[in-house]
């Protein structure tokens, strides 16, 4: 069975998410809500939703969330009981009607392919500019490297709302608390997905509401957001370099490049790591290039 978790804080469009969730043509899923001691109550808006599907609700006391995103989730997930798979849904996203039938319509053939991880279809609910984006599908198998590498270009999207994932992975893994939990859930398909096959579902889809409230949100804040771009890439050339082809290594070495000249984290150890990273790969003439680069910034600093 399925455990769809909402980590509650915003009434805003909350009503859309639980709406989305009674028109639901299975209502095979189990519903845990996590209220994040919210100064917006949901009580009363979820008694009209009494009776029309499974759910359980529980406040928190502390707000969590405004500390750690991550560890909310975790505590919300933690509500779940026996359900072997598991989906984060934010309480401003929504469901097209078929998700879950064709979810548990794909079952056999996710399972055959060994596939942790589960994906829809997407399209991006503007609330600030009043509009609605084309359908983004995706190969119905792609390997989870191929698929980031998709998003590191700008070439697809990916939220936390649209993905189903094994809680036995889940608990082995579990999210990195990134600050803001910016990339948490894009390290957690590469590593909950083992860097193996992502299985794609395009005949329904997520809705992902972009808002002036989402953390998304372009202007909301940004040093946090580069502090961890730069971790995360990290993460990306120092630990799982080899799982991605030779041309998006190189692309990705590059990136770490500027974002550590960008935070001014120029070292020699960073020389020595990118030097090696770049003649691991047969670029002679990159590795030459780079060291260049590494002199020129460190003598203008």
């Amino acid at each position: 069975m399925l455990a769809i978790i909402i980590p509650y804080y915003k009434l805003t469009f909350f009503e859309d998410t639980l709406q989305s969730l009674a028109n639901q043509s299975d209502k095979r899923f189990a519903i845990y809500i996590g209220d994040d001691a919210s100064p917006e109550s949901p009580l009363e808006l979820l008694e009209k939703y009494q009776g029309k599907f499974e759910f359980k609700y529980h406040r928190f006391e502390e707000n969590l969330g405004g500390i750690s995103l991550v560890q909310q989730w975790e505590r919300c997930i933690a509500m779940a009981i026996d359900e072997e798979w598991l989906m984060i849904l934010g309480d401003d996203d929504s469901l097209s009607p078929n998700c879950i039938k064709e979810f548990y319509d794909s079952l056999s053939e996710i399972q055959a392919e060994n596939c942790n991880v589960v994906r829809f279809a997407t399209v991006i609910k503007d609330e600030v500019n009043k509009k609605i984006s084309a359908l983004y599908t995706h190969p119905r198998l792609e390997k989870a490297a191929d698929f980031f590498y998709r998003r590191f270009t700008n070439k697809t999207r990916s939220s936390l709302s649209e993905y189903i994932f094994k809680k036995t992975v889940y608990q082995k893994i579990g999210f990195y608390n990134y600050n803001l939990a910016w990339y948490s859930d894009d390290r957690a398909w590469l590593e909950f997905s083992e860097f193996k096959y992502i299985y794609s579902i395009n005949s329904s889809y997520v809705s992902f509401r972009l808002s002036d409230e989402n953390i998304s949100r372009g202007n909301y804040k940004i040093k946090e957001k580069q502090e961890v771009t730069l971790q995360f890439f990290k993460f990306i050339v120092t630990e799982h370099l080899n799982q991605f082809k030779r041309y998006q290594q190189r692309h990705f070495l590059l990136y770490y490049e500027q974002l550590i000249y960008e935070n001014k984290k120029a070292t020699f150890s960073f020389w020595l790591f990118g030097f090696l990273s770049f003649l691991s790969q047969f670029y002679f003439i990159q590795s030459i290039k780079f060291t260049r680069r590494v002199v020129i910034h460190l003598r203008k600093k």
